[in-house]
């Protein structure tokens, strides 16, 4: 298990952030690999995450597994495992300086996203794509999903382009997303496995850090409903856009 004060200081609230965005603040857990990332190498942070992740998405599949939209996942999820495995080899070839510098351009472009359609901003994918046209680009956006996924646990974007211009219902929209990533988080264990990151000490740290998940999801769901979201996400987002700029400047300077 780690013991560095450093990494708890970070990483407690990273996986209450995780937590809370599995309770309803959708989102807001992108910023826990980030965080992670000023205290530890950013591939043993994803390592570490990713069982809590695993552990999270049972309540989100179990509470929608009737909602889902099967179509949509016949489309992205072949293109996901595509993007996990050029994440994958990103990470097994590429130096730790050129993964903070992926991390930290992703997770400034994900907040900016995010205050973009906070402030009302338009997804600008057409609706009207001939089918074989649209069939392609949600293999594309799948494999983009994939990839951030792998690297940084932030597949929403690439995810979100091609599945919100589709005006799913509510319920199908939240089903949809959560068997997603509840799929492609257990195709990311044999990368994470192949990588060794499965360490006895990454596996140990990670249930250390499972009840402050648990307990943050649960504080979500009752939250949720009690605060202004809008002024919780840009407090959440324009941290992220911090960190992003500390993680680009980390990787100029070891450069």
């Amino acid at each position: 298990m780690l013991t560095d004060p450093l990494f708890y200081a970070l990483a407690i609230p990273a996986v209450m952030l995780m937590g809370l965005a599995k309770g309803g603040f959708s989102g807001v857990g992108a910023v826990a690999m980030p965080l992670l990332a000023l205290a530890i190498a950013p591939v043993q942070a994803a390592a570490i995450l990713l069982p809590i992740l695993i552990v999270q998405d049972v309540v989100g599949v179990w509470a929608f597994r009737k909602t889902w939209d099967r179509s949509i996942l016949a489309t992205l999820l072949p293109g996901a495992a595509v993007g996990i495995l050029l994440g994958y080899l990103l990470a097994a070839k590429v130096s730790s300086t050129t993964i903070l510098a992926v991390l930290g351009a992703i997770s400034i472009l994900f907040a900016v996203h995010r205050l973009w359609l906070a402030r009302g901003g338009r997804v600008a994918t057409p609706r009207s794509l001939p089918p074989a046209a649209d069939a392609t680009l949600g293999v594309a956006l799948g494999a983009a999903s994939g990839f951030t996924s792998q690297i940084a646990h932030a597949g929403q974007p690439p995810f979100q382009i091609w599945v919100l211009p589709k005006n799913l219902p509510p319920a199908s929209l939240v089903g949809t997303t959560a068997i997603y990533f509840a799929v492609i988080n257990w195709i990311k264990v044999p990368a994470y496995w192949a990588l060794g990151q499965f360490t006895a000490q990454n596996l140990s740290t990670a249930a250390v850090l499972l009840p402050v998940a648990i307990a943050s999801t649960f504080a979500g769901v009752w939250l949720v409903r009690r605060i202004d979201a809008t002024r919780f996400y840009a407090l959440i987002y324009g941290l992220m856009i911090v960190v992003g700029v500390q993680l680009l400047w980390e990787a100029w300077a070891k450069s």
